[in-house]
């Protein structure tokens, strides 16, 4: 698998208007269509909200489900920077994911380490093997976000 372009290439300019139409699709499909990726990888829409920007934003992301728990993780490829999702995530105490079917969970952020970040890479890359390659292009520790449920 070929490294991913840097950051800054139009290829990235292009991927933002894939999930925006992945966003659009799942929404108007209820996850029918968009609600997985290749490999049949499930697929989670989660919102966050611009830490500079005040934006609100979604992106669609393929997750583990970790019941009740819900794990993402912030590869972007394996370029050498965190999505930006992630740092939007990070800045909020609480968001909302949708799932397919249209279920929608009130969920807490937060990143694993250790043992708990091993286990779940694993299992994150049994549904989404490229995670493996990704994890070798750079030298950042791709973060494992574990949401939470937030009662």
């Amino acid at each position: 698998m070929p490294k991913p372009p840097a950051p800054t290439s139009r290829y990235w300019k292009l991927h933002r208007q894939g999930a925006r139409l992945n966003t659009f699709l799942f929404r108007r499909t209820r996850g029918k269509v968009g609600g997985s990726f290749l490999g049949g990888a499930p697929v989670l829409l989660l919102d966050h909200v611009g830490r500079k920007s005040g934006q609100a934003r979604t992106s669609p992301l393929i997750y583990l489900d970790d019941a009740p728990r819900l794990v993402v993780i912030a590869s972007k490829g394996g370029v050498d920077a965190h999505p930006a999702w992630f740092h939007n995530l990070m800045a909020m105490a609480a968001t909302e994911v949708e799932l397919p079917g249209g279920e929608r969970r009130r969920v807490r952020p937060r990143v694993a380490d250790g043992a708990e970040r091993a286990s779940l890479w694993e299992r994150a890359v049994a549904i989404y093997p490229p995670y493996a390659n990704y994890a070798t292009y750079t030298e950042r520790k791709i973060p494992v976000v574990v949401l939470e449920p937030d009662a």
